[in-house]
C-alpha cells in the first residue's frame, strides 16, 4: 500500500488529501497567529515549576526568535504532508533548532492550538471589520447631512406612504448598521477567551499556567473548563457567522434601496458610473451589478451561518474532525462581509441626488396622514378625520413637501434628526476599536521581543 509520510505517521494519499482539505491554503492566514500562540506556550513552559525544566528561559528565547523568523519568511508554506499550519511550524522549528523544536508541543494538542489560532485571527479581523462598519455608517450620515431636508417620499409596501426626507433615509440605514455593533460585540466577547492548555479537551498532568498564556495573548480570560474549551471551537465560529449574517441582511436592504431608487422610473439617486458595469450588447447600460451581488453574497453568508450551526447540532461532546470545516466557513464569511462594507462605503460617497425627481414623487395621497393629523389637532376625532381626508384626496394637491418635512420636529423625524447622536456613536466605535487594536498589537509584538 502506497503511503505519504507525515509528522504523525504514514497515511494513504487519498485519505491524506481528503482529511487535509483546504487547510494548506486556509492555514496561511493563521501562520502569524500560530507562531504567536506557540511563543506564549513556550514562554509558559519555561516558567513551569518542574525540574528539570521542560524548556529553559534561554531556550524559550531561541524558540521565540525562530518563530519571528517564520512569520517574516515570505516563502514559508504549509504543504499537504504537513497537514496543517501547526505541523508546518513545528517541522520548521525542528529543522532550525533540532531537538528543541521537538519540545514545543509539550502539554498541548492541535485541537487547542487551532482553537487559539482561530480566536486570535477572529479578534484581529473583528477590529478591522468594526472600523469598516463605522466608516460605512459615517458615509451614510454625511450623505444624510448633505441632503438633510430634501423631501423624499416615504414608502410602505413599496407604495407611496408619507412625506420623508433623504436625511431620514440615510441615517435610518446608518442606525441599523450601527446597531449591529451589539451583535459583533457579543461575538467578540465569546471569542475573547483563551482555550490554550485544554489540550485534547481533558487537560494534561503538568502544572500548566493557563492564565499566563491567556494574559500573554491578550485574552480577557482563559476558558476554565478544559472540556468546554474543546467544545468552544465551532461554537465560536458559529456565533461570529450569526452576527455577520445579521449585518449582511441589513447591508442587503441598503443595497436594494440603492438599486430601486436609482432606477429611471424613480431616479432619486444616481450611482457612480465607475462602480457600475456595462453591457456587451447594449451601449447605454450602466448596471448596479455590485449592489446585486450584495444580495447574493448576503445569501451566501446566511448559508455559511446555517452550515456552521447545522454542523454542530448533532455533534457529540469533545473534539470531532467535523470542526475542521468551520474554518473555511467563518473565513469566507468574514471576507465577504468586510469587502461588502468597504464597497458600499464607496457607493454611498459617490452617489448623487436628483432633487427634482424626489419632489416629483409626491402625489397628493402622500400627504393624507399629515393632513388628517392636522384636523385632529384642531379637534376632529381621528377616525372622522381619517374618512374626511380619504374621501377628498384631490384636495391635497396644494400641499408642500417642504412644509411637511419641516412640520415633524420630534426626535428622529424629518426636522428632528440629531446628527450629533450618530457622529458620537461612530466616534465611540472608532475610539474603542483603535484602543483594542493598539492593546492587542502591543501584546502580540511583545511576545517575540520579551
Amino acid at each position: 500500500m502506497k503511503t505519504e509520510k507525515t509528522i504523525t505517521g504514514d497515511v494513504d494519499p487519498d485519505v491524506l488529501e481528503y482529511t487535509v482539505g483546504d487547510d494548506p491554503v486556509l492555514d496561511m492566514d493563521l501562520v502569524r497567529w500560530d507562531c504567536l500562540g506557540t511563543a506564549a506556550h513556550v514562554t509558559m513552559l519555561s516558567e513551569m515549576p518542574v525540574e528539570p525544566p521542560v524548556v529553559t528561559k534561554d531556550e524559550a528565547a531561541r524558540v521565540r526568535a525562530a518563530l519571528a523568523s517564520v512569520v517574516a519568511d515570505k516563502t514559508f508554506v504549509v504543504r499537504e504532508q504537513d497537514q496543517d499550519v501547526h505541523m508546518a511550524v513545528e517541522t520548521r522549528l525542528t529543522e532550525t533548532l533540532g531537538d528543541l523544536g521537538k519540545k514545543i508541543h509539550t502539554g498541548r494538542s492541535r485541537n487547542d492550538q487551532v482553537a487559539v489560532d482561530v480566536r486570535l485571527h477572529i479578534k484581529d479581523q473583528l477590529h478591522s471589520l468594526t472600523a469598516e462598519l463605522a466608516d460605512l455608517a459615517s458615509a451614510l450620515v454625511a450623505f444624510g447631512r448633505a441632503h438633510d431636508r430634501v423631501p423624499m417620499v416615504g414608502r410602505t409596501h413599496l407604495q407611496p406612504a408619507m412625506p420623508s426626507s433623504v436625511g431620514v433615509w440615510a441615517t435610518g440605514h446608518a442606525e441599523m448598521i450601527l446597531d449591529q455593533t451589539a451583535n459583533l460585540e457579543a461575538a467578540y466577547k465569546i471569542n475573547d477567551a483563551c482555550p490554550l492548555g485544554s489540550a485534547a479537551g481533558y487537560g494534561v498532568p503538568l502544572p500548566l499556567d493557563r492564565k499566563r498564556t491567556s494574559d500573554l495573548l491578550g485574552f480577557e480570560r482563559p476558558m476554565h473548563n478544559v472540556f468546554g474549551a474543546s467544545m468552544g471551537r465551532g461554537e465560536d465560529e458559529a456565533a461570529l457567522l450569526s452576527a455577520l449574517a445579521q449585518l449582511m441582511s441589513v447591508l442587503s436592504r441598503l443595497a436594494e434601496d440603492m438599486i430601486l431608487f436609482s432606477m429611471p422610473e424613480f431616479g432619486y439617486f444616481s450611482l457612480p458610473r465607475a462602480y457600475c458595469t456595462g453591457s456587451s450588447i447594449m451601449p447605454q447600460k450602466y448596471n448596479p451589478d455590485v449592489l446585486e451581488l450584495v444580495r447574493s453574497k448576503t445569501a451566501q453568508v446566511l448559508g455559511l451561518a446555517t452550515a456552521a450551526l447545522s454542523m454542530l447540532h448533532a455533534m457529540p461532546g469533545g473534539y470531532n474532525r467535523d470542526l475542521q470545516d468551520c474554518k473555511g466557513l467563518y473565513m469566507k464569511g468574514l471576507s465577504i462581509t468586510r469587502t461588502t462594507l468597504r464597497i458600499l462605503a464607496k457607493f454611498v460617497r459617490g452617489m448623487g441626488v436628483d432633487e427634482a425627481k424626489l419632489r416629483a414623487g409626491f402625489i397628493p395621497g402622500v400627504f393624507a396622514t399629515d393632513v388628517a393629523l392636522r384636523k385632529v389637532a384642531s379637534g376632529t376625532p381621528w377616525r372622522e378625520a381619517y374618512h374626511q381626508v380619504r374621501d377628498n384626496l384631490e384636495a391635497l394637491s396644494s400641499e408642500s413637501p417642504d412644509a411637511a418635512v419641516a412640520a415633524k420636529t420630534h426626535a428622529g423625524a424629518t426636522a428632528g434628526l440629531d446628527y450629533g447622536i450618530y457622529e458620537s456613536r461612530i466616534a465611540l466605535v472608532v475610539m474603542q476599536t483603535m484602543k483594542r487594536r493598539a492593546e492587542f498589537e502591543a501584546k502580540m509584538d511583545a511576545l517575540f521581543t520579551m
